[in-house]
């Protein structure tokens, strides 16, 4: 027998959103993590904040509305605040009630600057690492460092001459004009993207194009995979080298690690120069090198060092494991939405990496803790 269908009509019904959440749903792991971990910055989001005034969106509910953009590869902010207002399940991990009004999409921007501004994007993510830490999760001996590209939200049109002297558009709408580049010699030192300006033009490899793109660098632990340190640079390999360093002091401040530690790395770090630099930072490279021929050179024995170190089973060890940070350069591209940043600017990309390291640790330490 065919059923009657029934005309829908407005109704107050008791809605639970609680109940609706499967207890297995891997979400449930995520937001008792997020939630513990605000609870903790509660005293720098009272410092960040005016304590009279106007009521404003808590910076506890943007901030998780922002890691579940990258949870869930949510394109832009827009429709981040669009699927927030009809998706029961995105409500209930920020925190909104079924009859909450949902805010503004132009909120994030303007609370982005106070998040740089006072670090609280860095504060959450250093959280992270520190509960990793505490639950045995982050070895204190063994790490590994890499970087990748992270193309910029600037197209190929805005790179121009830094004095002004490019050809003018030969045609084409207003927003979008034809310009000829063919046979332009054109490099970072001479041109420069309107859009982005701190984007510079680079190529992955030999035989691939070249994109206007930032710098990534990440140091990842060998037990678990998890991201210790993330940071946004300049794409050059010189900027590349000099991040590493950085990122161990980083590392060894949050986690208060007193020894010395390994790192892997691939071979753009094996001059002598570089090497230095990381064992002034008590680290033992891991990198592969050759024998040097003078050892007169400034580094010169740190590259000795470094190749008899090849020799061991740990450096053999070490560089098997390092791969493993392809896992989180492919996870924070592809689900993380870094393989193409949405933003401008350098600072604004640090933290999008920042969001897409702490998602990434949040995921690894709820399967790690299953």
């Amino acid at each position: 027998m065919r059923g009657q269908k029934n005309e829908q009509t407005s109704m107050l019904v008791a809605y639970n959103i609680e109940e609706q959440i499967p207890q297995d749903h891997p979400i449930r792991k995520i937001r008792a993590q997020v939630d513990e971990r605000l609870k903790e910055m509660s005293t720098k989001f009272e410092e960040a904040y005016a304590s009279h005034g106007r009521p404003g969106i808590p910076p506890e509910t943007l901030l998780k509305a922002l890691l579940l953009q990258v949870l869930y590869s949510i394109r832009s902010e827009r429709q981040l605040v669009d699927q927030i207002n009809w998706n029961m399940l995105y409500r209930w991990f920020v925190g909104l009630l079924p009859d909450d009004q949902v805010w503004n999409a132009t909120t994030f921007t303007k609370n982005r600057d106070r998040f740089a501004e006072w670090g609280l994007v860095q504060a959450f993510f250093n959280g992270v690492v520190k509960e990793a830490f505490r639950r045995g999760l982050v070895s204190s001996d063994h790490f590994s460092a890499d970087n990748t590209l992270v193309e910029a939200y600037a197209s190929l049109k805005s790179f121009k001459p830094k004095d002004g002297s490019g050809k003018p558009p030969e045609g084409g709408s207003p927003g979008n004009p034809t310009v000829d580049f063919h046979g332009e010699k054109r490099s970072n030192r001479t041109h420069q993207s309107t859009t982005d300006p701190e984007s510079m033009l680079m190529r992955k490899s030999n035989g691939k194009e070249a994109k206007l793109s930032h710098g990534a660098s990440v140091l990842m632990e060998n037990r678990t995979g998890l991201c210790v340190a993330v940071d946004v640079h300049a794409p050059s390999p010189k900027e590349s080298v000099k991040i590493v360093p950085k990122l161990v002091s980083r590392a060894r401040k949050l986690l208060d690690l007193k020894g010395r530690i390994t790192v892997g790395a691939d071979k753009e770090h094996n001059g002598g120069p570089a090497l230095k630099a990381l064992e002034n930072a008590k680290v033992m490279p891991h990198v592969p090198t050759q024998a040097p021929k003078n050892l007169w050179k400034p580094g010169g024995y740190a590259r000795l060092r470094a190749y008899r170190r090849a020799k061991t089973k740990g450096y053999a060890i070490s560089q098997r494991v390092r791969k493993r940070i392809e896992e989180i350069f492919g996870w924070c591209k592809t689900v993380g939405q870094l393989r193409k940043t949405s933003l401008r600017l350098r600072w604004r990309v640090r933290l999008q990496a920042l969001l897409a390291g702490a998602a990434w640790n949040l995921v690894r330490m709820s399967k790690c803790t299953a």
